[in-house]
């Protein structure tokens, strides 16, 4: 499961580096991954400090660092 994870914060970090910001939303519509993968991706992400999150009314938005 780990590999499945990286594999999906290394598409969600290519998706980002090529499209800027998105919400979380639009990204699980972009990435064809399951959901609960694309979630523990953006976690890894965070982890490891390469991705900003924040909060915009209703939605939550991420961007590279």
């Amino acid at each position: 499961m780990i590999y499945e994870i990286g594999e999906t914060a290394g598409k969600i970090w290519e998706f980002l580096n090529e499209n800027g910001t998105i919400s979380i939303s639009k990204l699980k519509k972009s990435i064809k991954v399951n959901n609960d993968l694309i979630m523990q991706g953006i976690g890894w992400l965070a982890r490891e400090d390469k991705i900003n999150i924040t909060k915009k009314g209703r939605s939550t938005l991420i961007s590279l660092k």
